[in-house]
């Protein structure tokens, strides 16, 4: 029987870079683009019953699908039940040549699935025991997470199988401290159960087709102390909902990210031209679900669209 403790303790010898692990394809596409163009993207949410409500659209008001099509695996009752439905929807894009982002808004180890949102994801903090116990292995609350991992792995081994490369992104926004899981600065904090996530599934499961996207918010600029370190990812993704358009942020984002590829995460107000042609190293941008409507016009959606730095989906090389 496999010991996550043996696991652990063996994770420096066994470690290899993220970029050794995994896609043949997408990384780098992303870095070949890097600088010049940018992959139009939208999220969609709940439900996962509809897996392209905001995909179409965006296509209802542009003639244009966005490059990048992202799912999440959910926490709710109803989306459990249909996160099949979104793989086999991210399957399916994937054939069509869009790019595939994952998110998975994880519930609390303290608690089983389904969770709520309000207290639940957010506000639901662990106490720093309960922390240490998560991050120790062979503890309750850590075997509790890793059975969380068993269940996502299922879905993403599927499209491993269907030779789907896939942006994961979990563990988003590290320095949001409403989430139960970030807010925790520091080599111990945050950034090590990202750490232990991505060695579990890399190493462990042997999801080789993920591209690990390590995900900042523009709230406070400390970004070094969640950093979960090279190896472990291989997009930074940034979530714009304040000033992170602001010239400073792209200033500030560019010496931590090097030459990897950096990316728009999500937003609520997308992009301008004029702002992905002065801070041109976004290698996509992602609006949130159903902000792209309640938060952009449609001169604005369609605009964007048209730029010619911004790609679409039928604009991707074809696989």
């Amino acid at each position: 029987m496999f010991r996550f403790s043996t696991f652990l303790l063996n994770t420096a010898l066994l470690a290899t870079t993220a970029a050794q692990a995994q896609s043949a394809k997408v990384l780098p596409y992303l870095q070949r683009i890097s600088g010049t163009q940018t992959l139009a993207g939208q999220h969609n949410k709940e439900p996962n019953a509809e897996p392209t409500k905001w995909t179409d659209y965006v296509y209802r008001i542009t003639g244009k699908y966005p490059a990048l099509w992202s799912g999440d695996f959910l926490f709710q009752q109803e989306n459990i039940a249909n996160r099949w439905k979104m793989i086999k929807e991210a399957e399916r894009q994937y054939r069509q040549g869009a790019v595939v982002n994952i998110m998975w808004h994880a519930c609390p180890p303290t608690t089983g699935e389904p969770c709520g949102w309000d207290p639940g994801l957010l506000n639901q903090p662990l106490t720093d025991a309960q922390w240490r116990e998560l991050t120790t292995a062979g503890t309750p609350l850590n075997h509790n997470w890793q059975r969380r991992m068993d269940d996502i792995a299922t879905y993403l081994q599927y499209l491993k199988d269907k030779n789907v490369e896939v942006l994961f992104r979990p563990l988003h926004e590290m320095n949001q401290g409403k989430f139960w899981w970030g807010g925790r600065p520091g080599p111990q904090g945050t950034a090590r159960l990202y750490q232990l996530t991505h060695d579990y599934l890399t190493q462990v499961k042997g999801l080789t087709n993920l591209v690990w996207v390590w995900d900042m918010q523009d709230m406070s600029r400390d970004f070094a102390e969640y950093n979960p370190g090279d190896k472990y990812w291989d997009v930074f993704a940034f979530d714009v909902y304040d000033k992170g358009y602001d010239q400073s942020w792209y200033d500030y984002i560019r010496p931590i990210v090097g030459t990897k590829p950096m990316a728009i995460g999500e937003c609520e107000k997308l992009p301008t031209p004029a702002v992905l042609a002065s801070q041109p190293r976004w290698a996509f941008f992602m609006c949130w679900a159903e902000l792209v409507q309640e938060k952009n016009s449609v001169e604005a959606l369609n605009t964007l669209y048209r730029d010619p730095r911004v790609l679409t989906r039928d604009e991707l090389p074809k696989r």
